[in-house]
């Protein structure tokens, strides 16, 4: 068992880790970028990577505070889904509405592996080997789709 200070520690290395490594890589659009911290360029729209004690997410998350117009950016997803999923060349689950740790509702789109733990440095290459190809996708699907959002911003 870690302390507050030490799970700190431990998850902040794995992502400096995992920043050093992908960094060399450029976007869809071929600018330097700050992968661990994706920015959508939308309100509310975002990609996010979690690496916990058991598993690992890389997910789009939808948080508008508003649920009808967070259903409706689900929606433009939802049009996009097979785009989505041929960029990834995956399936994703799919969530409309469901709680995040704060209670707030979110719909999100989401892949997640087990058992990995980003407490064992075993795991970190597992971890990365995961993150690293998907986020690389969802850029690439980003450049292309994120004009289908314009009217929603």
């Amino acid at each position: 068992m870690y302390t507050r200070e030490q799970a700190s520690q431990l998850r902040q290395a794995f992502w400096t880790t995992f920043g050093q490594y992908i960094s060399p890589q450029l976007s869809a659009e071929g600018y330097r970028t700050n992968w661990s911290n994706y920015k959508t360029g939308f309100k509310h729209v975002y990609f996010r990577m979690r690496a916990e004690k058991k598993t690992a997410t890389i997910s789009i998350e939808l948080t508008h505070p508003d649920p009808e117009i967070q259903e409706l950016y689900f929606e433009q997803f939802l049009e996009l889904k097979t785009l989505l999923h041929e960029t990834l060349s995956e399936e994703w689950e799919w969530e409309l509405h469901g709680m995040d740790d704060e209670g707030r509702t979110i719909s999100r789109i989401y892949k997640e592996i087990s058992p990995v733990n980003v407490f064992n440095k075993e795991d970190w290459s597992e971890l990365i080997s995961f993150f690293k190809p998907r986020i690389i996708a969802l850029d690439e699907f980003w450049s292309d789709a994120k004009y289908s959002f314009d009217a929603l911003k």
